[in-house]
């Protein structure tokens, strides 16, 4: 009987163990949790000036800022313009109070990639090298002819570039109605298709009402951080009104802010914007970041209008219910659980907010602030802004990223701060909710302190993993090259609309590959006032095969796409039931 009990108990370890194995085996990258300590499979090198980014973007005074219009800095994009295949980039560009001699104004810039890790400054023959305030860039196309248009913010008029589909674009503002008035401050924008009648609609966040010849200044305003007189911060000023256009699919756009419902929040100095479908409905809602007051969730009524459910949905305010300074913010799926989470970084002294979306239970959509229960509420020192949820090892979890910066360039000489240039962080998803600060361990250009503001996600050089852009105040703009140190697979994914928007903005992915399923949308704006890739890039680990691709077009159409290859960009055009066409890494047609 012992020896049997014995026998049978080495047999049982045995028969345990080699389960145990094929379990490991048959995980690929779905493993639930990943050791601290284990090596990042992802590095960065900074080629920004080496790439050819050889304009600075001006913004405010290099020492000292007597105006809230010089600390907020501005966007950058992503984006193919020439529809190559390749990421070309669009840089926003400020001014100075005091102005510049006639014709020597800095401008927006546009970079053409020229496929060989480079870019050529194409922006005077392209018609883009517009002066002013830029604010916010967001990428679309509203006519739907197959090239992509920018729409960019200003304090002042905004702009919309329509692309001519030659290498240059055309100020269409006045003419389609989206120009907005001289004194208004705009800010976050996204293209979006709220009506899901196939063409793109226009939402527009604004940050104050503001007359720079009756702004308080140090001089005459009782502004002080930490004992320094600053320039005057957002409270007591009139907040901006968010301002939603209506495409009528000729061109031109209405305003239908109080017919839409998007009015009746209140004026909440909004940043940063994020367009998502959050309750998972396929009708695309709206996020607004807002400085020192309360953030808004306007969820889509699927009638044409929106209602602000900030407060009842958790994502308004901090956990102890206060306001925060919400700059940037991110969606993504970071738990894997098929709802879509909200990040978003805030003032220095703030936590970052990481709301997890817990869905839709008695009719009412929640969040929970799990920013201290998931790990990153380690930094509270850092001023962030663009950020985004971003998988740059290719493991299939996405981590998280952002760039800081403070806004006073005084708090360089205070012991007590960090410095107005500030290092970047990155948080690594563990798989199992939670995230481990890496920035240090990563190195290199990441904590390199700069005064980061915009910052964009998407692959220049088509080798499978996510570059970074960032924009910078008074400085040349970043470019950090994702250099990646494991044989993970991966997949991107452009989508061509037919039925829905040309761009394909608002279609919902659904990827199975390795036991896991992935969800990610086409998406316009987002971070800080930026643009990511317009593409979808998923990590897959070490899976070789995608078992299948469901998409949800904008437009109501689902298409399931079964046994993809990997390590493949591949463009799927709508109603046509499968792979457009393919090319590896490389760039080789398949």
């Amino acid at each position: 009987m012992l020896q049997f009990t014995s026998t049978f108990r080495s047999f049982l370890g045995l028969l345990i163990f080699l389960l145990s194995m094929i379990s490991i085996s048959a995980m690929d990258f779905h493993s639930v949790q990943k050791d601290n300590q284990d090596s990042y499979g992802a590095g960065f090198s900074s080629i920004g000036r080496a790439a050819g980014l050889n304009s600075k973007t001006i913004y405010g005074d290099a020492g000292r800022n007597r105006y809230l219009l010089e600390t907020t800095g501005s966007g950058i994009a992503w984006f193919d313009y020439d529809n190559d295949g390749w990421l070309d980039i669009f840089v926003v560009n400020g001014a100075r109070i005091e102005g510049f001699p006639r014709g020597q104004e800095p401008t927006t810039h546009l970079y053409r990639n020229n496929r060989k890790g480079a870019f050529t400054d194409v922006t005077k023959e392209s018609g883009l090298a517009r002066s002013g305030w830029g604010q916010a860039v967001c990428i679309g196309d509203y006519d739907n002819d197959g090239f992509d248009d920018l729409f960019v913010t200003y304090y002042g008029k905004n702009t919309l570039f329509k692309n001519n589909g030659d290498g240059t674009f055309a100020d269409v503002s006045e003419k389609a109605g989206v120009a907005g008035g001289r004194v208004r401050w705009g800010s976050g924008a996204a293209f979006m298709d709220f009506d899901r009648d196939g063409d793109l609609d226009l939402f527009v966040a604004n940050y104050i009402e503001m007359d720079l010849k009756t702004v308080p200044t140090p001089e005459n305003g009782p502004c002080l951080y930490k004992g320094k007189f600053v320039a005057c911060g957002p409270p007591g000023l009139q907040g901006g009104k968010n301002i939603l256009y209506q495409n009528d699919g000729k061109g031109h756009f209405s305003d239908v802010s109080e017919k839409s419902g998007i009015t009746k929040a209140a004026g909440t100095y909004g940043l940063g914007v994020l367009v998502a479908d959050f309750d998972n409905d396929s009708w695309p809602d709206i996020y607004v970041a807002s400085d020192t007051d309360s953030s808004t969730l306007y969820l889509n009524s699927k009638d044409g209008t929106f209602k602000d459910i900030g407060i009842e949905a958790g994502v308004a305010y901090s956990p102890e219910g206060k306001t925060q300074a919400g700059m940037g913010v991110a969606a993504g799926d970071y738990d894997g659980d098929g709802l879509l989470d909200i990040f978003k970084t805030n003032f220095a002294g703030e936590l970052s907010s990481l709301y997890k979306n817990r869905g839709v239970k008695s009719g009412l959509l929640s969040f929970d602030d799990a920013a201290l229960s998931s790990g990153i509420g380690v930094n509270t020192r850092y001023l962030g802004w663009g950020c985004g949820f971003v998988d740059f090892d290719n493991d299939g979890w996405l981590d998280i990223f952002l760039v800081n910066g403070h806004v006073y360039p005084e708090v360089a000489g205070l012991r007590s701060e960090i410095g107005y240039a500030q290092k970047k962080i990155l948080y690594r998803n563990l798989g199992n909710g939670n995230f481990n600060d890496i920035s240090d361990q990563v190195g290199g250009p990441l904590i390199e302190p700069a005064p980061g503001r915009g910052a964009a996600f998407g692959d220049f050089d088509n080798d499978g993993d996510q570059d970074i852009l960032i924009n910078t105040i008074n400085d040349y703009p970043e470019l950090l090259r994702c250099d990646s140190k494991n044989s993970n697979n991966w997949i991107t994914i452009k989508l061509i609309g037919v039925k829905s928007n040309r761009s394909a903005i608002g279609a919902r992915l659904r990827l199975a590959a390795g036991g896991r399923v992935l969800i990610d949308e086409v998406r316009s704006g987002g971070s800080y006032y930026s643009q990511n890739d317009l593409r979808i890039h998923f990590g897959l680990g070490k899976s070789e095969k995608i078992t299948s691709l469901e998409i949800q077009w904008p437009g109501g159409l689902k298409e399931t796409l079964k046994d993809l290859p990997v390590n493949r960009i591949i463009r799927i055009r709508e109603q046509s039931g499968g792979v457009d066409s393919s090319q590896n890494k490389a760039g080789m047609s398949k």
